[in-house]
């Protein structure tokens, strides 16, 4: 196998295992508890920017070259901690000011919002984060072990990143089917019945917003330091609704549907459109890629609201009663 197939493979790999963790989180929040966060993305670039100020060093090192906050040279893993602690952070700030205070569709638009304006600041202030250039250069954990071929170090990266997405989602499915998803799906459905059952739905919704938006932000530290750049361009506001169509078509609350729905979406389109006989015009293949984008989101939410994995719902009234006709029939049959 020739290098440069070895890498594009590679790179396939890496792009879903990053897109599956990040739909998982998004699935958590809009899947399995019914949050709307139109402003998904952000915490994917607050992870991006995290690990790379963490890896990079002291902008001065780069004699002019790039211009950022705060800059350190931390090993791995800390970059990837760091990433998931401040895109926890983050989340805990603006989840307090919307979930609190907002009705579901205000939510929806006010982080739409701050989806926006945080481009368009991250744009204008170039000693934030670099401006519209963006930052280049972010280590690769793998390129740091000498003595390896290119070849070798990217699949140590596509390995790091296969064991962190089973290990989310092991933890995914420890916390969708545990009682505490079942709080959480009954947010989703009935607000009020939990409420009246004692537990806070605004304490539940803020809870799985910071666990959602610290997984966006693994997703984007992972994906910074396998390219090696992140710029605004890569998470403008639209980027979100490729999350929400991955989740939608994999079957929202399904962890193994998600998973095949990111894989699906944010891959296998990108890569089906550049084997279309259209021509090689960018423009012409990113709008063909929103174009189909948008059809799917369509005719799964007319002819397949459930997805392609539907949610599996555990029976538990079922069990309770099979049990109790059982218990009948023993006691008759003593008699």
């Amino acid at each position: 196998m020739s290098a440069a197939t070895q890498y594009y493979i590679a790179t396939i790999v890496v792009y879903i295992c990053v897109n599956v963790i990040g739909a998982w989180g998004l699935d958590l929040q809009f899947g399995v508890t019914g949050v709307l966060n139109f402003a998904f993305i952000l915490f994917q670039a607050a992870g991006a920017y995290t690990a790379a100020m963490l890896s990079l060093g002291p902008a001065s090192a780069s004699g002019g070259f790039q211009h950022y906050l705060v800059g350190f040279k931390l090993p791995f893993p800390l970059p990837l901690i760091g990433a998931m602690l401040v895109g926890g952070a983050l989340s805990a700030v603006i989840g307090l000011r919307t979930l609190r205070r907002l009705r579901s569709d205000y939510q929806a638009m006010v982080m739409l919002v701050i989806s926006v304006v945080a481009t368009v600041v991250a744009e204008s202030v170039v000693g934030l984060a670099n401006g519209s250039a963006g930052l280049s250069l972010i280590p690769n954990p793998a390129k740091s072990l000498t003595g390896l071929t290119l070849q070798t170090q990217n699949w140590l990266f596509v390995g790091l990143c296969v064991a962190l997405m089973l290990i989310v989602g092991v933890l995914m499915y420890g916390l969708v089917y545990s009682p505490y998803g079942r709080v959480l799906r009954g947010v989703r459905e009935n607000e009020a019945a939990v409420e009246a059952m004692g537990r806070s739905a605004t304490r539940a919704r803020l809870q799985v917003f910071i666990i959602g938006g610290a997984l966006a932000a693994l997703s984007g530290a992972l994906l910074a330091q396998f390219i090696g750049a992140w710029a605004p361009s890569e998470w403008l506001y639209p980027e979100t609704f490729v999350f929400f169509t991955a989740v939608i078509v994999g079957g929202r609350g399904s962890i193994s549907g998600v998973a095949i729905g990111a894989a699906l979406v944010a891959v296998g389109i990108q890569q089906a459109v550049q084997y279309m006989p259209i021509g090689s015009d960018p423009t012409l293949l990113a709008a063909l890629e929103w174009i189909i984008t948008g059809l799917l989101t369509l005719i799964f939410l007319w002819l397949r609201p459930q997805g392609l994995l539907p949610e599996r719902r555990r029976r538990y009234l079922r069990r309770v009663k099979t049990g109790f006709a059982a218990t009948k029939l023993q006691e008759s049959a003593g008699t």
